[in-house]
């Protein structure tokens, strides 16, 4: 699909320098593979704030320690 977007050759320049890439391509492709990955990890992260700890829980009855 082609796309045609205005992007900040500076940025682009300098994200192709930091992540030894050899195109704009690649920089936007990686680019946007983080931009998912930690949106991802941002709604994992905001789960925990939904579980429920029993606080009377004992870990170490379940290995056998005592």
């Amino acid at each position: 699909m082609a796309t045609n977007l205005a992007l900040d050759d500076s940025l682009i320049e300098e994200a192709k320098v930091i992540g030894k890439h050899r195109t704009k391509k690649g920089v936007v492709t990686e680019a946007l593979h983080e931009y998912i990955q930690r949106r991802k990890q941002s709604e994992i992260l905001n789960l925990f704030n939904n579980v429920t700890f029993d606080k009377d829980y004992d870990y170490k009855q379940q290995r056998g320690v005592k």
